[in-house]
């Protein structure tokens, strides 16, 4: 009686084994796994009409959390201009989203032509960097597939051959995935800053 107990109990464990792996919950997103959705994010822009990413579905869709009194953020600012350009708004949108407070805001419109920012500009906090998996450091930016999906994140700093390398893959030009997540945080940038894509 007591082997039989002994072999019912091991029998018991080997299920509990293998169905553990089936029952376990599923991954939680974190900055390593771009899974966020985008179709809840909604901000004002600088009128005070709200906008949601969900407007852009169908589109990549780059999203750059900025603000006039980030040195990093004028330094790349330029590299969304000039990709815009080079890929056309058909396939590709930007949306800068700054982190102005009340006592900066006012300078978003002679930071936005400055750097030639044809772009929309809608204003956000560090809770929606956090809805799409980008922490609180500026400057930070998603990518979005066609479909909502955040696929890719840069934070701190993007160099122009990041966001080219990203953009080409997601527009079929590129076979070479490049990584999902680079972390520039707190990274001195090597590659000159050269605003041209080509």
């Amino acid at each position: 009686m007591g082997v039989l107990r002994k072999v019912t109990g091991l029998r018991l464990a080997l299920l509990l084994a293998l169905w553990m792996p089936i029952a376990a919950p599923a991954e939680t997103p974190t900055a390593e796994t771009p899974t966020a959705q985008t179709a809840e994010l909604s901000l004002p822009d600088l009128h005070g009409q709200q906008h949601s990413l969900a407007e852009y579905r169908g589109k990549i869709l780059v999203v750059n959390f900025w603000a006039t009194w980030c040195g990093p953020c004028r330094h790349e600012m330029p590299l969304f201009a000039d990709a815009l350009k080079h890929y056309g708004n058909d396939h590709v949108q930007m949306v800068a989203i700054s982190l102005d407070d009340e006592t900066t805001r006012a300078k978003i419109p002679d930071f936005a032509d400055k750097q030639k920012m044809t772009f929309p500009i809608l204003l956000g906090s560090t809770d929606a960097m956090q809805k799409l998996g980008l922490g609180e450091g500026v400057p930070a930016t998603a990518f979005i597939d066609g479909e909502g999906r955040v696929v890719a994140k840069i934070l701190g700093e993007l160099s122009k051959s990041e966001l080219k390398a990203r953009l080409d893959f997601m527009l079929g030009q590129s076979g070479k995935e490049p990584p999902a997540v680079i972390n520039n945080l707190n990274k001195k940038k090597d590659e000159p800053m050269v605003p041209v894509m080509r």
